[in-house]
């Protein structure tokens, strides 16, 4: 999100750092539905910090005997927060929770449900952060900043998170989409002007003077796929082979990023009129998340001030719906700049990105601050899919380097 306006940029930036203690950062998830009470799959919520979903999730089915891909959970937690999320077992009685433990792992309830939990299957998310380095004063300004997004909307960016250690994802995605190979080789390899760990960075440098032995010489172990990457390429394999010989579930992040920076500079555009429908708008149901065209936007625009529709914007894709009107030609612009069409979302091997509308604005539900024990802390609530670093990014507006590209998702879109 770097170099994107900010939605109240009349008020200074409070400054601080977040998260130098994972109890700085406490997310709670709201769950969609609670469980029925019976049923083949036990429900835990379980709080954890120090460790991904994802692995929480094969330490229970190691604990458990159970296949990873047959647990359920709604959304994936960051490891560099204190969490609590609800998982899903099935087949798994109460009295083998005794078999379980993990440090940093607690089980808090567990409740029976006849279903398995899915991804997307929670309300948002409840959040807890502790922003250090601030005085006393910060609270005001936080207070007034939290306002103006209660009143106007949350600008629903994803963020540098989207974007990988190199903040270069999505230009690998939108050169796989170009059908642009060598460039995206070049790009997984990465800009040795970037890269900052040296053995990495000769090997990119090297990958870059067309030297594949220096690349492999010098690329650190742990860059296991890179390695497979360029040893295909230096046995002959032409960079489009090479390139889909790279993990498809890292191929898809790429693409997503692509998806996202796209979204992103969509609600830049945006920003200043984010509560207004346009003409030609797919007006996004906070309820239901469906969309309908907004062809009398004044006739409309109390709902939208009422928060019960907003402007959405595309998640480019082979199947995505543009708006019409003044909406439609921006959303159009954007993709005929990037050099890429719906059509160019359509790839082979199952990596075929369909598309969806995504709102340009969430609510704010239940914003707090005050000051506490030497630090700022602030309380908000978040629908699903939008991040705290867009409440967190207006409030601080600093880089991207003190903490706020966090909440690194650990999964595509589709």
């Amino acid at each position: 999100m770097s170099g994107h306006p900010y939605l109240s940029s009349h008020f200074p930036g409070i400054g601080g750092r977040i998260k130098q203690d994972p109890a700085d950062f406490i997310v709670e998830e709201i769950p969609l539905y609670p469980p029925c009470g019976a049923g083949e799959h036990l429900y835990l919520e379980i709080e954890k910090q120090g460790m991904t979903t994802l692995e929480l999730l094969r330490r229970l089915a190691r604990a458990f005997e159970l296949r990873e891909r047959d647990l359920g959970y709604a959304g994936l937690k960051d490891a560099r927060a204190r969490t609590r999320q609800w998982v899903s077992l099935p087949g798994v009685r109460l009295e083998q929770l005794g078999a379980f433990q993990a440090p940093g792992v607690r089980v808090l309830r567990a409740e029976y449900h006849r279903n398995k939990l899915r991804l997307g299957h929670l309300a948002g998310n409840r959040f807890r952060i502790r922003v250090r380095e601030v005085d006393e004063s910060a609270v005001d300004t936080a207070r007034d900043v939290l306002h103006v997004l209660e009143q106007v909307g949350v600008p629903n960016f994803f963020g540098a998170q989207r974007y990988g250690v190199l903040r270069n994802s999505h230009l690998i995605g939108r050169a796989l989409l170009a059908g642009d190979f060598a460039e995206a080789a070049r790009q997984i390899i990465g800009d040795p002007d970037v890269i900052r760990e040296p053995r990495w960075q000769q090997a990119a440098r090297c990958f870059r003077d067309g030297d594949p032995a220096g690349t492999l010489a010098n690329l650190p172990g742990s860059h296991a796929d890179e390695r497979r990457l360029v040893a295909a390429l230096q046995a002959g394999r032409d960079a489009r082979a090479a390139v889909l010989g790279f993990p498809r579930r890292k191929l898809r992040l790429f693409l997503s990023a692509c998806q996202s920076w796209l979204f992103d500079r969509l609600v830049a555009m945006r920003l200043a009129s984010l509560d207004l429908l346009w003409p030609g708008d797919l007006a996004y149901l906070h309820g239901k998340g469906a969309c309908f065209l907004v062809e009398d936007p004044a006739a409309e625009q109390l709902r939208a001030e009422r928060f019960e529709i907003s402007p959405s914007g595309p998640l480019y894709g082979a199947k995505v719906r543009l708006s019409g009107g003044q909406a439609g030609l921006l959303e159009q612009s954007l993709l005929d700049a990037a050099g890429l069409s719906l059509e160019s979302f359509r790839l082979p091997d199952g990596l075929t990105m369909e598309g969806e509308r995504r709102p340009l604005r969430v609510p704010l539900g239940q914003p707090d601050a005050a000051y506490v024990d030497g630090a700022l802390q602030l309380e908000f609530s978040l629908p699903r899919g939008s991040y705290a670093t867009s409440v967190l990014r207006e409030l601080m507006k600093t880089d991207e380097e003190n903490g706020l590209d966090a909440e690194a998702p650990e999964a595509p879109l589709g």
